[in-house]
C-alpha cells in the first residue's frame, strides 16, 4: 500500500490555465449541487438528491487523468463525475426536472442518469453496482486489445459488497484495464467507517487481491491527477488494475435533507477547513500567481453557464403517459435484427 497524502509527484507541470480549468471544473460541480438543492426546495425536482458537495476534487483530478476512449461507471452521488467528465449541466438539470430534454428523457433521473458518448456508463443505484460493470468494461477492452481503460467509482461502504471482491479479484487475475477509485468520505450513508470495518483504509485491501493500493488526499486535485495518471498508465500497459483510496469528505448528510446529526461537529470544522473550493484557490494564488480577476473571471463564467443552463431546462417538455415505455427495454425480435 502507497501513501501519497503527504506529496505530489511533481514530474506532470501544472501550468497557470491547467490550474484555473481544475478550479472551474470544480466549481461548476460546487454551484451545480448547490443550485440543485435550492431548486429541489422549490419543487422542481422530484426524489431524492444525494449531493457530492466536498468531494469535487477527487472527480476532477481523477477525470482530466483520463482519455476520450476510457469509460466510468458512478454512484448514487454522481452528478460531480458526470460533470467532470464533460457532461452539459443543461440536459442534467433537464433529467433532475424530469423533461425530455434530459439525459434520459427526464426517465432516469438523478440516480440513473447516463451518457455513453462520453464514455460515462451512467451512475447507479445500487450501492457498488457499477463496480462490475467497470470489470465488464475492461474484460472487453482486453479482449479487443484496446489501448481503453475503465474506472468505477464508489464509497467505503460498497467496498464491503460482495460486488467490489469479486470484481477485485477477476480484475487482478486477469490483469484488466481498470481502476477502482474508492471515495472514503468517513460515512457508508449514516454508519461511521470505524463501525462498518476494522481496517482504518479502504487501500490496504488490495494487497488481498496482488494489486497496488494507493491512498491519496481526495481535496487535493493534482495529487488525485498524478496518482491517477500513474495507474492508467500501469492498466495501459497491460499490467492491470490498481485501487486508489482518496480521503475525502461530504459536505451534507448522505441525501438533501439529512440533517447529519450522527456527525461530531469538531469533525465537521476540521474538513470544512480543507474544502477543496477553499484551499485550492489560495494554492492558485500563491503557487501559480492568479490573481483576484482571473479567480472572478472563473465565478462569473460559472454562475453565468448555470443561469443559462437552469433557464433551458426549465423550458423543455414534461415526457407524455403514453411515452412511458419508450427507450427503457429492448424488443428481443428487434435486438435480434440489430446484431
Amino acid at each position: 500500500m502507497i501513501d501519497t497524502t503527504g506529496s505530489v509527484d511533481a514530474r506532470t507541470p501544472v501550468s497557470l490555465h491547467e490550474g484555473l480549468d481544475l478550479f472551474e471544473r470544480m466549481l461548476l460541480i460546487r454551484r451545480f449541487e448547490e443550485r440543485a438543492a435550492q431548486l429541489r426546495a422549490e419543487g422542481l425536482i422530484p426524489g431524492f438528491l444525494h449531493p457530492y458537495i466536498g468531494q469535487e476534487a477527487t472527480a476532477v483530478g481523477v477525470c482530466k487523468a483520463l482519455s476520450v476512449e476510457d469509460v466510468l461507471t458512478s454512484t448514487h452521488r454522481g452528478h460531480g463525475h458526470m460533470i467532470a467528465r464533460g457532461a452539459d449541466p443543461a440536459r442534467m438539470y433537464a433529467e433532475l426536472f424530469a423533461r425530455t430534454g434530459g439525459y434520459n428523457r427526464g426517465k432516469g433521473g438523478s440516480l440513473h442518469m447516463i451518457d455513453t458518448a462520453l464514455g460515462f456508463l451512467g451512475a447507479n443505484g445500487i450501492v457498488g453496482g457499477g463496480i462490475p460493470i467497470a470489470g465488464g468494461a475492461a474484460l472487453q477492452f482486453k479482449r479487443t486489445s484496446s489501448s481503453a481503460v475503465a474506472v468505477t467509482f464508489f464509497g467505503d461502504g460498497a467496498s464491503n459488497e460482495g460486488a467490489f471482491h469479486e470484481t477485485l479479484n477477476l480484475a487482478a487475475l486477469w490483469k484488466l484495464p481498470v481502476l477502482f477509485i474508492c471515495e472514503n468520505n468517513l460515512y457508508g450513508e449514516f454508519t461511521r467507517q470505524s463501525d462498518h470495518m476494522v481496517l482504518d483504509n479502504v487501500a490496504d485491501r488490495a494487497v488481498a487481491y496482488g494489486m497496488p493500493g494507493v491512498i491519496v488526499d481526495g481535496n487535493d486535485v493534482l495529487a488525485v491527477r498524478e496518482v491517477t495518471r500513474e495507474a492508467v498508465e500501469r492498466a495501459r500497459r497491460g499490467d492491470g488494475p490498481t485501487l486508489i483510496e482518496t480521503k475525502t469528505y461530504r459536505h451534507r448528510g448522505h441525501f438533501e435533507g439529512d440533517m447529519a446529526r450522527y456527525r461530531p461537529k469538531e469533525e465537521v470544522a476540521e474538513w470544512m477547513a480543507r474544502d477543496p473550493l477553499v484551499t485550492f484557490p489560495k494554492r492558485l494564488s500563491s503557487e501559480f500567481s492568479a490573481t483576484e480577476t482571473d479567480l472572478g473571471d472563473v465565478r462569473t463564467r460559472v454562475e453565468s453557464r448555470l443561469e443559462t443552463a437552469i433557464a433551458w431546462a426549465k423550458e423543455q417538455e414534461h415526457p407524455h403517459p403514453e411515452d412511458a415505455l419508450d427507450h427503457v427495454y429492448v424488443d428481443t425480435l428487434e435486438g435480434a435484427a440489430l446484431q
